[in-house]
């Protein structure tokens, strides 16, 4: 483990008990809790995938990913910003340096929201492009002083292309956009504050873009010339890699806290849970699952990193095996954590308990894009037959 990672991992357990009494907090707030903000900060997990030329440690994707877990372990919510802002900083890598310094140039700390799905059309105007559009979940975007947003390439009338579609990163300072209050309200990961944007009529430069294409074909390392293979792996495999780390952290901390609960709790029969063979095996069953998708998280991306240390180049087979990998680790400790909560009786779910907060969290994870199985599937099938998948499934593989 790097020096950097070993001092995030240090502080981490020395703020985990507040990070954990914060939990309650952010959910109540519907976003982070400024002092859960401060305190990620503070831990430096954040910068983990941050290039060193603007204060990051330029860390092992692994290692941001069981820092993420860590985190997450604690509260869900704050767990699931170390993934999901976490990963920005390793796509600023590829920006232009002129947008790197507007962003970084004064504070290192400064945090880049987003989210990525194409719902704004970027038309092209003298030296850029005017951008509009409305997005949904913003995770931490109360914390952020700028956002990655997705958008397609339209026409000179604003009308988007599509045949094919150009999918387009855009880059924005907080004075472009609105973030929508009151439009986070959901049954699990309130913490997380992830409401909607929205833009009108901004003017974008050419520079404070990044293609989608070029994320994934590695032109963009190529052309800034970055010789770290951790920003050599595709955006396929880094951006879906917070989102289930924290999944994974998550189904930790509901493991634990059933076990905590379990230790001294007497069934309505008068038998102690710990001398019920079929609660106790259950448990088992599911420390064994949760382990298991850590591990197969984890293993992946460290094969990934390896490969392209070495000068390979993933192919979408391989990356849609990638693929199936790590969302089936994410379905594999959710399923987990279902059995544990079907065990701990009523008062595990009473609002008083963290249980049924990690419960509500760790599924609303699971509803990500990333971690819908269908097509991912379907495409990593058609590879282990050697048959090439068709387009409509290659989009995040």
């Amino acid at each position: 483990m790097s020096p950097h990672a070993s001092d995030v991992f240090a502080k981490i357990a020395e703020r985990a008990e507040e990070i954990a009494a914060l939990g309650p907090v952010n959910e109540a707030l519907g976003r982070l809790d400024d002092q859960a903000a401060k305190i990620l900060r503070d831990v430096g997990v954040i910068k983990m995938l941050q290039p060193a030329a603007y204060g990051g440690y330029e860390s092992h994707p692994r290692e941001w990913a069981e820092a993420t877990m860590a985190v997450a372990a604690q509260d869900g919510a704050t767990g699931w910003i170390c993934g999901i802002v976490g990963v920005h900083p390793w796509e600023m890598a590829f920006a232009d340096p002129r947008v790197q310094e507007e962003i970084w140039g004064e504070d290192h700390e400064v945090w880049v929201g987003s989210p990525y799905a194409p719902m704004g059309v970027l038309k092209p105007v003298d030296g850029g492009y005017e951008f509009s559009g409305r997005w949904q979940f913003s995770s931490g975007t109360d914390h952020c002083d700028w956002l990655f947003l997705g958008a397609l390439m339209g026409d000179k009338d604003g009308v988007p292309l599509l045949d094919p579609p150009q999918l387009i990163h855009v880059l924005l300072p907080r004075s472009d956009y609105t973030i929508v209050e009151d439009s986070w309200d959901v049954v699990g990961l309130k913490g997380t504050g992830s409401k909607d944007i929205i833009v009108e009529k901004a003017f974008i430069p050419d520079y404070r873009t990044i293609t989608y294409t070029s994320l994934v074909d590695g032109s963009a390392w190529r052309d800034r010339g970055l010789t770290n293979p951790t920003y050599q792996m595709p955006f396929s495999a880094i951006f879906p890699l917070g989102i289930t780390s924290a999944v994974i952290g998550m189904a930790e901390g509901a493991l634990a806290h059933h076990l905590a609960y379990q230790k001294g709790r007497v069934q309505i029969t008068g038998r102690k849970v710990k001398d019920d063979p079929y609660v106790m095996y259950a448990v088992a069953d599911a420390a064994a699952e949760i382990h298991a998708s850590r591990v197969t998280l984890l293993d992946g991306v460290s094969q990934m990193y390896d490969a392209v240390a070495a000068g390979k180049e993933y192919e979408f087979g391989e990356r849609s095996l990638s693929r199936r990998n790590q969302v089936a680790a994410a379905w594999r400790a959710v399923r987990a954590v279902d059995e544990i909560v079907a065990r701990s009786g009523g008062n595990g779910m009473r609002m008083d308990h963290p249980l049924q907060r990690f419960w509500r969290d760790v599924h609303m994870g699971l509803t990500h894009a990333i971690h819908v199985p269908g097509l991912v599937y379907h495409a990593s099938s058609l590879s282990m037959i050697d048959v090439e998948a068709p387009g409509y499934m290659r989009p995040m593989i």
